[in-house]
């Protein structure tokens, strides 16, 4: 049962708020690393990271300084005029990523709309073909504006928010000779997570990227790749498509940039496509790349290059992954993931994984189940041993108590 403080709280929160999300009860009030606390003082470690927006922990503070220092000066100026950080944000995050030019954009699915216009222009422009098509996944989720559900297999996100728009066609995630198939003269460019993180976690065959990367370069298509969950160190590589040693047209980026601080997204790409697709007037955002954004990333991407991030999420997400595996439990049918991005498979017999959330939730671990069956678990990366091996035992008595 709920504390009155709690419940008085979200019982305020669905007078005046939309009811489009289906939150865990409970209000959380403050945050450092890896753990926060609630309005009534209980403490919870969180296992969700804000979906891997919080990779470097809540209240960095080597990001939380970076933006008292930057809000001393200047908030916002709009990209009428030039500021003193983006560049040095750019700067850096091209020499960290490899790449000539990004644009920068506020949120995860204007960056993926982004990547978009940007595979038509260059679809127009280079390849000469008008109305290009696209092809994505099924299971796919890069976002939820109109033209992202247009696209999506997830008939709830679209249920009476059509008319949709066209040019995309949708293939099976993992499988390679359906997408052969499914190339034709007005493909212009693939949309794909590396692993989909809102579908359960689901890992592709472990060839699968580097055989889309040469079906798209034989075909003279972009390969672009959404990286806002899964980049910036979720995985134990800086971007998840190094794991399979490509280099893709475009990268989508987002989340964990903002180090759970600011919200900065956008899309790392060549010059021969950024000055294709984009010049004066084409494309914008009043707030993307504001010099307080580009301060708070600067220091975000710090902390993952300098701190050990990358090393803590492979040796960890190693080590969790094992331990969870020796859960013996006939509600488990699957443990899957790679670093510190983790899912739970439950066997469809047993309780949902809210039920299991919710348990979790009283032993006070944050979790949160995606679809039916499947519970996340994706920790902040600078969590420690001692603090994920409380966090296993927590799982563990859930699942031992059945």
């Amino acid at each position: 049962m709920m504390n009155k403080k709690t419940q008085d709280i979200i019982n305020k929160e669905k007078m005046v708020s939309a009811n489009n999300y289906h939150p865990l009860p409970v209000v959380i009030k403050k945050g450092r690393g890896v753990w926060v606390e609630d309005v009534e003082g209980k403490k919870y470690l969180d296992m969700l990271s804000a979906y891997s927006a919080l990779n470097q922990g809540h209240c960095h503070p080597t990001i939380i300084e970076a933006a008292k220092q930057q809000l001393e000066l200047l908030t916002l100026t709009s990209r009428a005029f030039h500021n003193d950080q983006m560049v040095l944000f750019l700067d850096k995050l091209c020499q960290i990523s490899g790449y000539e030019k990004a644009l920068l954009m506020n949120s995860g699915a204007e960056a993926v709309e982004t990547a978009i216009k940007a595979a038509r222009k260059w679809g127009t422009e280079v390849k000469k073909v008008k109305n290009g098509e696209i092809i994505v996944m099924s299971s796919n989720f890069h976002g939820r504006t109109t033209t992202i559900i247009s696209f999506s297999t997830d008939e709830s996100s679209k249920n009476g928010y059509g008319p949709f728009m066209s040019g995309f066609q949708v293939v099976p995630y993992g499988n390679t000779a359906a997408l052969v198939e499914a190339v034709n003269e007005k493909t212009i460019a693939v949309l794909l997570e590396p692993i989909q993180g809102e579908a359960g976690v689901v890992i592709p065959p472990k060839d699968y990227l580097s055989s889309c990367a040469s079906i798209c370069q034989k075909n003279n298509m972009l390969l672009i790749v959404d990286e806002i969950q899964t980049g910036l160190g979720r995985t134990g590589k800086l971007f998840c498509y190094e794991h399979a040693k490509i280099q893709p047209d475009v990268v989508i980026v987002g989340k964990a940039l903002g180090g759970g601080v600011y919200p900065v997204s956008g899309i790392l790409t060549s010059s021969k496509i950024m000055d294709v697709a984009f010049n004066p007037g084409s494309h914008g955002s009043t707030f993307g790349g504001n010099p307080l954004a580009c301060a708070v990333a600067s220091a975000a991407l710090d902390v993952i290059t300098k701190e050990g991030l990358l090393e803590n999420s492979r040796f960890l997400g190693s080590y969790a992954k094992n331990e969870l595996s020796k859960i013996k439990s006939q509600s488990i049918k699957e443990i899957r993931g790679l670093g510190l991005m983790l899912a739970i498979e439950l066997n469809e017999e047993a309780l949902s994984a809210r039920k299991y959330s919710e348990k979790l939730l009283k032993l006070g671990v944050l979790a949160k189940g995606t679809h039916e069956t499947t519970i996340r678990l994706t920790p902040p990366l600078i969590i420690t041993k001692i603090e994920l091996d409380w966090a296993l035992e927590k799982i563990r008595t859930v699942f031992s108590d059945e």
